[in-house]
């Protein structure tokens, strides 16, 4: 097995040298990679090193280069030797170019004009897509204080898209549009016991009509399910959602535990999205990638009738795309045996 530094470089105005940390490159790795529709970064780096992760931690970006972590369908890389020393060399293939209504574009010489939508993202998006931007977490108090739906017209008790619904609560300085929430999960914290925030689903958006007292009618524009009675109403969360990530390791010790996987079954496998005890507090950053553990057996020593501990046992990796105050989201992204909830997270 191979360990060295692992340096990217390229030739003409692709070239690319790094240093970077030492890397292990996986035995029976291949010489050189063709990218194709459908690949991932994950997928491409686990092909040449044992630890994937480490990927983004080996380019340097090049002046003449906009963004090296784009690699497209078509491009080869190929596993060389520079002085000895093992190092990555990319070759871009054809083009295929598919623009838009609406894209500007700008030709230059040496210039990849390609929209990013045909870039090989890193982590399988269609996974995490829906938690993205659909799910939060809230402090109880913040939700239960939330203004509420009552009912709907003609007593209607459930609502979708193109009804109108009537709210409870502070309206005295409306939104153009609200959010509909329905509360979910709270999440504990399993050693403190602290809650550590309230999970609220997105059920979809209302727009203001008018109000009344503490009484507001509202428009349903859109909705993923039926909204209820006692469904709650936020100010829409304006910020920026970001689908590409680079996996890295963090920055800090960590040291926490899965509270709940989003799948609903009891054993968590590649590709589930989770909810560890750690967050933002913590240090807790998005494309962090986090070894998980289960806890070691209790077994009987024969010889002594001792009961004893078995050390923990690593069984999968995962990464986080979405940080709160006190809790993340992490997708697993690989698992060699069932994983489940109050597993540990570590550093990997």
């Amino acid at each position: 097995m191979i360990k060295s530094i692992l340096k990217f470089v390229g030739a003409g105005v692709l070239g690319m040298a790094i240093s970077a940390q030492a890397a292990e490159l996986r035995p029976g790795h291949p010489s050189s990679y063709n990218v194709k529709e459908g690949d991932t970064l994950w997928d491409i780096s686990s092909t040449f090193l044992s630890d994937p992760w480490l990927w983004p931690e080996l380019w340097h970006v090049n002046p003449q280069i906009d963004n090296p972590h784009l690699i497209y369908p078509g491009d080869t890389i190929k596993l060389v030797y520079i002085d000895g020393e093992p190092a990555f060399e990319i070759q871009r293939g054809p083009k295929t170019i598919k623009y838009k209504a609406g894209d500007t574009v700008k030709l230059t010489p040496h210039a990849r004009i390609t929209p990013l939508d045909t870039v090989i993202p890193a982590i399988p998006l269609e996974y995490i897509q829906p938690f993205l931007v659909n799910n939060r977490v809230l402090e109880l108090e913040e939700l239960e204080a939330a203004p509420y739906i009552v009912a709907g017209d003609e007593s209607h008790i459930l609502m979708g898209a193109g009804d109108f619904a009537y709210a409870r609560g502070d309206f005295s300085n409306p939104e153009r549009a609200y959010g509909i929430y329905r509360k979910g999960i709270m999440y504990v914290d399993p050693e403190s016991e602290e809650i550590l925030g309230t999970g609220a689903e997105d059920i979809g958006i209302a727009r203001f009509e008018n109000v009344e007292g503490d009484i507001a009618r509202l428009k349903v524009q859109s909705s993923t399910s039926d909204a209820r009675i006692d469904d709650r109403l936020l100010p829409t969360e304006e910020r920026r959602v970001d689908s590409t990530f680079y996996p890295k390791a963090p920055k800090m010790d960590v040291d926490g535990q899965i509270i709940h996987v989003f799948s609903g079954v009891r054993n968590v496998s590649q590709w589930n999205v989770v909810v560890i005890n750690r967050g933002e507090r913590e240090g807790i950053e998005v494309g962090d990638v986090l070894a998980i553990f289960t806890k070691g057996e209790v077994v009987k020593d024969r010889n002594t009738n001792e009961r004893i501990q078995l050390p923990d046992h690593r069984r999968g990796i995962m990464m986080v795309f979405r940080t709160f105050e006190k809790v993340s989201y992490g997708l697993i992204l690989r698992s060699s045996a069932p994983l489940k909830v109050l597993d540990s997270v570590r550093n990997p």
